[in-house]
């Protein structure tokens, strides 16, 4: 597998140490980027996987806890987002025409990791949208020995749009040949860490870490992402659908979801945990999308919890990125 360098971005001013990064190519020829923290110790390797509009240099803070803790982390922007190829013309929203694509992603990651020679146990780490592709990659025989997850997109909050009208109105737009322009209610062409007050944000209630991710779409645009596409939006329903449907893998879970969820659906993660053998169900009071990026209590809470699940004996601190 031909891995070639790839650019890690740094804020000046943190004592993080930095990633090293790779470009690799699917095989539908599409570029992605890669990064790997190395732990000096490794007691395994954490297979991290993102959420929709994030970028690697987001997660340099955990990443710094679990190399501590004596983990490998290996993370990827996913297709269309980050420094991976972008998927349309429009480079600022978020696109997919089916979440199957993201499996080729997932397929190079994987063989990756096999290339660099990660050590074992693997265990998986995802959020949010990364959570819906996490799941659907365990179905296809992700080999990892554990599944954690952070808010998993299982199924997503519609508000004030009822499912039916969010979907049809999805298919609708595809078949005028608009899927590839950002939905109603996704955003526009902006990050939303700059359009979005921090009092009126759905991602966290941590000032500390609101103004770190402030920072870091203002120095590096070019790793952000604005509002979904149609496309993207019926995809991803789909893909919610479908896997609802999917008898739950046979292997330990961890799940996380705040009390103050409005991004994905809480009774889908609910529905899943109670009828996944062999799972925890974690619910983070006062927590919003984002627990990794939620306050030091918070964030050491599922921490915690993550490193006791596969097994590492460990403590997880607050990260001092975000102030705590």
């Amino acid at each position: 597998m031909d891995l070639s360098p790839a650019p890690f971005y740094q804020l000046a001013d943190t004592a993080e140490v930095p990633a090293d990064a790779f470009w690799l190519r699917c095989d539908d020829n599409i570029r992605l980027r890669l990064a790997l923290w190395r732990a000096e110790n490794p007691q395994g390797t954490v297979l991290l996987f993102p959420g929709r509009t994030e970028y690697a240099e987001k997660y340099a803070p955990i990443a710094a806890i679990l190399v501590a803790a004596g983990l490998h982390v290996l993370t990827v922007d996913w297709r269309g987002q980050g420094l991976s190829d972008r998927l349309q013309d429009n480079t600022r929203a978020g696109h997919i025409e089916d979440f199957a694509q993201y499996q080729l992603d997932v397929l190079a990651m994987v063989e990756a990791a096999g290339a660099l020679d990660l050590p074992e146990p693997w265990h998986l780490l995802a959020h949010s949208m990364g959570g819906g592709i996490g799941l659907a990659a365990l179905l296809n025989g992700l080999p990892v020995e554990t599944a954690s997850f952070s808010a998993p997109m299982w199924g997503i909050n519609h508000a004030p749009l009822p499912h039916a009208v969010a979907f049809g109105l999805s298919r609708i737009s595809s078949r005028l040949g608009l899927g590839g322009r950002p939905a109603l209610g996704t955003g526009g062409g902006g990050a939303y860490v700059l359009d979005e007050p921090f009092q009126n944000n759905l991602l966290t209630g941590y000032a500390g870490a609101w103004a770190r991710l402030v920072r870091e779409a203002s120095e590096w645009p070019e790793l952000t992402l604005g509002g979904a596409t149609y496309d993207w939006v019926a995809a991803a329903l789909r893909e919610c659908r479908r896997l609802a449907t999917e008898a739950s893998p046979d292997l330990p879970m961890l799940v996380s979801v705040g009390t103050r969820e409005m991004i994905v659906s809480v009774n889908a993660i609910r529905e899943r945990a109670s009828s996944w053998p062999a799972s925890t169900l974690l619910e983070i009071e006062g927590g919003s999308h984002e627990v990794l990026f939620e306050s030091p209590e918070r964030q050491a809470e599922f921490l915690g919890a993550f490193l006791n699940h596969i097994g590492i004996d460990a403590i997880a601190p607050a990260s001092r990125a975000f102030g705590g």
